[in-house]
C-alpha cells in the first residue's frame, strides 16, 4: 500500500473548476468568511444554514459589493430531512464545482455527565451531515473528473488530552475521511482538503455556553480563511494554520505510515506472546 498524504501534497493544475461555490455554516464565522472570499474570487455561491436573515443579509452585502450570484438554502443539518435538501442541490446542479463542509458544533461539558441526545446531536452534524454532503458532490465530481472538497476539521481532533471529548472525536473523524477521500478522489481529478483550525474567534464558543470573557487568545477568522485558502491555492492535503513548521506534521504522518507493513502481521507482535 502506498500512501502519500502530506502537507505538500499537490493537486493537478489542470482540474478546472466550476463558478459556484456551496458552502455550510455559512450564516456567520468560518463559513460567512470563506463566502466572502469566494465571492471575491468571482465565484457564485449557495449559502446552507439555519439563520436565514444573516444569509440574507450577508448575501446582500456581497451581492453589492461582488455581483455574484447567490442563493439561500435554508438548512438544519441536525435534520434527515433537510440534508436531504442539500444532498440534492449537490447532485443536480451542475455548476457546483466546491464544497465548503463547514458547519459544526461544540459541546461543553465532561463525557460523562453530557446527555445522550445532546451527543446524538453533535455527531450528527459535525459527521453523519458532512459525510453525507462529501458523498452526494462526490457522486458528480468523481463522474465530472472535476471538483473540490474542503472539510473543516480541528486541532482538537489530533488532541485526545484536550478534553472535549466527543467534539474531537468528530473532528478526527473529519481529518480520517478527508485523508480516505483524497487518497481515493485524488486520482479521479477531485481534490480534497482537510482544514484544521485551532482555536479561532467564532460563535461557535458562545453557542456552546462559554463566557466570551473567559476565552484565551485565538486566531481571528480572517487569517484562519485566508490561511487556509493558501493551502487549498497549493492543494495541500491538509492544512493547519496555526502550525509552525510544516514537516512537524510530515513527520507525523511518516510515523503513521511507519506502522502499516506491521499491521499485516498475521502473528500477535512477540510482547504479547508467552
Amino acid at each position: 500500500m502506498t500512501l502519500i498524504m502530506n502537507v505538500a501534497t499537490r493537486f493537478p493544475e489542470s482540474n478546472a473548476m466550476p463558478t459556484k461555490t456551496l458552502i455550510t455554516g455559512a450564516s456567520t464565522g468560518i463559513g460567512a468568511t470563506y463566502a466572502d472570499r469566494f465571492a471575491r474570487r468571482g465565484h457564485d455561491l449557495v449559502l446552507v444554514a439555519r439563520d436565514t436573515a444573516r444569509m440574507d443579509a450577508l448575501a446582500t452585502r456581497l451581492r453589492a459589493d461582488t455581483g455574484v450570484a447567490i442563493d439561500i438554502l435554508p438548512a438544519d443539518l441536525t435534520e434527515a430531512a433537510d440534508i436531504a435538501r442539500v444532498e440534492a442541490r449537490l447532485r443536480e446542479d451542475a455548476d457546483i464545482g466546491i464544497l465548503v463542509n463547514n458547519a459544526g458544533a461544540g459541546l461543553l461539558g465532561s463525557f460523562a455527565e453530557q446527555d445522550s441526545a445532546d451527543l446524538a446531536r453533535l455527531i450528527t452534524l459535525n459527521v453523519t451531515s458532512l459525510t453525507q454532503l462529501a458523498n452526494a458532490a462526490a457522486s458528480r465530481f468523481a463522474r465530472e473528473g472535476r471538483g473540490s472538497i474542503i472539510n473543516i476539521a480541528s486541532v482538537v481532533g489530533l488532541m485526545p488530552e484536550f478534553g472535549m471529548t466527543v467534539y474531537g472525536a468528530t473532528k478526527a473523524f473529519v481529518i480520517f475521511l478527508s485523508q480516505a477521500l483524497a487518497h481515493e478522489l485524488g486520482p479521479r481529478g477531485v481534490y480534497v482538503q482537510g482544514v484544521l483550525p485551532s482555536g479561532t474567534r467564532t460563535e461557535i464558543w458562545e453557542r456552546s455556553g462559554v463566557d466570551p470573557a473567559n476565552l484565551p487568545p485565538m486566531m481571528d477568522v480572517n487569517d484562519l480563511v485566508d490561511a487556509a485558502l493558501q493551502g487549498f491555492d497549493r492543494h495541500e492535503a491538509i492544512t493547519i494554520p496555526a502550525l509552525p513548521e510544516a514537516a512537524l506534521w510530515d513527520a507525523y504522518q511518516s510515523a503513521r505510515q511507519d506502522m502499516l507493513p506491521g499491521f499485516g502481521n498475521t502473528l500477535p507482535a512477540e510482547r504479547y506472546r508467552g
